[in-house]
């Protein structure tokens, strides 16, 4: 299908070359400027008669019989700002697309959904993707054209040949629309796996021997640029190596998360991730921040320095959770989206980067008799060069190396670097800062929730657990609905837009961690609420998947189910795994038997590209090896609870009481005198001990 689909858009476009359509004069009319999207209200002011998705938009195509452009993009995006400025800020270029087209800019991290489809059109037509995106679609909403970045040339001619298609030939994208639609509707289908479930070591063993022949073993990830960070990569592989005893992998993951905290990709100065390199040593980042990368990073670090006890790892997470208190959270508790790549120079100019990077002779001047120490461990040399004179700052030693070349003290080093980064970030923090996109998306402060659960597990800061209360009340209070719905987005003060099935699984999973930390049963039953909430509204009988979009939503070309992961884990993958977690703590037999489905229905495809599906193998962990449930009962569960979270056990879940409980794992097992553990694989339990040490003992026997 896939190839027809491209064979057909290339004689779509030939029999179109050359073709022109004359333009007129217009007074534009922006329909933007009432939106609350900072993506969308940076379009507002462009002559271009922009209109927002939504039902009066597409009605109005339908009812004037015209062409519908679709541009998707967000707000960090660097080259969806270059494209505005080339030409959707250009006059002569409005006259075209507002002649000819009902034009509708879409923020892809409000509408995923919308996203999604256009982007599965524009995949199949091009063979790749990426934002801007742009699709021109019949009146009706069905693609038949698109791409990504176009030139301001590239783009007039463009939209010239396929609005003289639409009058000629209506005939030929009618055509071609049916040829697409079908491609986009077979893409995301999940055929129900009858085959019996089995989910043994050995389909993992094929799947790592694979996915490791990409692995770069000098600069960690994998062997190409750009490279991105795929936290629930390196987390999945974590666990397997650690469960496993494997230290070829191990080491691997291990030199991979050094290398990113080394990179530039990670702020040295100020915290927080970008979200990916443009080359292999994870030096020089395409400068967005966002929230999810950040959130899952600190999730991923924690749990790395629980096994390594590397002090470079506790850094990140301190580090970074520091950056997300000061940039990215309102006094309300809640999380704002990302930090845009571009800023403005000195000269009032957009640039990538420009606030982040440093010249020689600034750091000359800032640092005087420290520079030649501070160049070393940041590489203000070839090693570190960017362009344009500037250094973006990149470690390649250890601490350790650095004190023993030049004969100091840890103490004095770690001095010297609270000095360097204080000094740089006082003078960094006067220059024009990185645009912020203030809206908050539940399913991303969902993700960065479960940061903040994480490093409190491993590091017991309150004030990690503080913030993650913070935030989890936010989400129950403002965009939990009555009739036990979330909605999506958040901004100034209004809750708006119906979930997605991404919404429903990130916060199931940040509630059920939120639950093993506090022992608050509110979070854990508002999990179990949220599932069956998900399986009203999103679940699939025929294939026993879940649809990204609810059944209340409008229909859009193709209902998807997202089940591939991602830089985020695919949202039935999370799903999954939930199930199979409220499925031991409420003895639920039909989220069991639910999950087991979901991870058998993807495992036809798994071994193909493992990456793609590292949260379901993730899962799959969970059925090859024992997988245990830790009942703490007793007026120092809390307590004990705080020791065992000390000990790396990824293959557990705790269920715990600080009084008598009917939950089906703590039932009949309060004792007023003694707080017991019960270490439980299948509801068959080992006898209960009062050691932390000693549980521990039993789960790693």
């Amino acid at each position: 299908m896939k190839y027809i689909i491209l064979f057909l858009f290339t004689i779509l476009i030939i029999s179109c070359k050359g073709q022109n359509a004359k333009t007129m004069e217009h007074q534009y009319t922006n329909d933007l400027i009432n939106e609350t999207s900072p993506y969308l209200l940076q379009h507002a002011h462009n002559p271009v008669d922009w209109n927002p998705w939504n039902e009066k938009t597409l009605a109005e195509a339908k009812s004037k019989n015209k062409l519908i452009l679709i541009s998707v993009g967000y707000a960090a995006c660097h080259w969806c700002h270059v494209m505005e400025h080339e030409s959707f800020e250009d006059s002569l270029v409005a006259q075209v697309m507002n002649k000819n087209f009902v034009n509708i800019k879409v923020d892809r991290e409000e509408r995923p959904d919308v996203d999604q489809v256009y982007m599965s059109a524009v995949q199949l037509m091009t063979g790749s993707g990426g934002w801007p995106m742009n699709v021109i679609a019949l009146p009706d909403g069905r693609p038949v054209w698109g791409g990504t970045y176009f030139k301001k040339e590239q783009w007039i001619d463009a939209l010239k040949q396929i609005s003289k298609i639409y009058i000629e030939k209506p005939e030929k994208l009618n055509e071609y629309a049916n040829k697409l639609e079908q491609g986009i509707k077979a893409l995301d289908v999940v055929q129900l796996n009858t085959n019996e479930p089995t989910f043994e070591k050995s389909y993992i063993e094929e799947a790592l021997a694979n996915w490791s022949k990409q692995f770069d073993t000098n600069f960690g990830g994998i062997n190409r640029a750009p490279k991105f960070m795929m936290p629930n990569n390196y987390h999945f592989l974590l666990r397997y190596a650690h469960q496993n005893q494997d230290k070829k992998l191990k080491d691997f993951v291990d030199l991979t998360l050094k290398k990113m905290a080394y990179g530039g990709v990670f702020d040295q100065i100020g915290g927080g991730f970008s979200r990916y390199s443009v080359d292999d040593k994870w030096h020089v980042p395409h400068f967005e921040k966002m929230l999810y990368d950040n959130g899952q990073l600190v999730s991923l670090y924690a749990d790395a320095y629980l096994i390594t006890k590397n002090e470079l790892y506790k850094d990140i997470v301190t580090e970074t959770l520091e950056y997300v208190k000061n940039d990215m959270t309102t006094e309300h508790g809640a999380f704002y989206s990302s930090l845009d790549a571009d800023s403005n120079t000195p000269n009032g100019e957009l640039e990538e980067g420009a606030f982040y990077v440093w010249t020689k002779s600034e750091l000359k001047s800032l640092l005087n008799d420290d520079f030649e120490l501070f160049s070393e461990y940041y590489n203000i040399n070839n090693y570190g060069f960017w362009e344009h004179d500037n250094y973006v700052l990149i470690r390649k030693d250890d601490d350790a190396s650095i004190i023993e070349k030049h004969n100091i003290t840890k103490s004095i080093l770690n001095n010297k670097k609270a000095h360097w980064k204080q000094t740089l970030l006082k003078v960094r923090n006067k220059r024009a800062k990185p645009r912020l996109d203030d809206k908050t998306l539940t399913s991303w402060n969902a993700i960065m929730l479960k940061g903040y659960i994480d490093a409190y597990r491993v590091f017991e800061n309150k004030d990690y657990i503080a913030s993650a209360e913070k935030n989890a009340t936010f989400i129950i209070e403002n965009q939990l609905r009555n009739d036990g719905g979330l909605n999506h987005n958040y901004k100034d003060g209004k809750s708006s837009i119906n979930g997605y099935l991404e919404d429903y699984a990130t916060t199931i999973d940040a509630f059920i961690a939120l639950y093993e930390n506090t022992l608050n049963e509110k979070w854990l039953t508002t999990a179990r609420d949220l599932a069956n909430y998900s399986f009203d509204h999103f679940f699939d009988s025929s294939s026993k998947m879940f649809y990204f979009t609810s059944n209340e939503d409008a229909s859009l070309v193709s209902r998807s189910i997202e089940y591939r992961d991602n830089v985020i884990p695919a949202s039935n993958s999370i799903m999954a795994k939930n199930l199979f977690k409220l499925s031991h703590y409420f003895d639920n037999e039909h989220f069991a038997n639910t999950a087991i489905t979901m991870l058998n229905n993807v495992k036809p495809e798994m071994l193909e590209y493992p990456s793609g599906y590292s949260n379901w193998y993730d899962l799959m962990l969970n059925y090859s090896a024992p997988y245990y449930e830790v009942a703490i009962v007793g007026l120092d569960a809390k307590q004990k609870i705080k020791q065992l979270n000390q000990t790396y056990i990824p293959n557990k879940l705790i269920a715990g009481s600080t009084s008598e409980n009917n939950m089906p794992l703590l039932e009949n097992r309060y004792n007023p005198n003694e707080t017991l553990i019960y270490v439980c694989v299948n509801k068959a339990c080992k006898l209960p001990v009062s050691n932390v040490d000693k549980a521990i003992k039993l789960i790693k026997q």
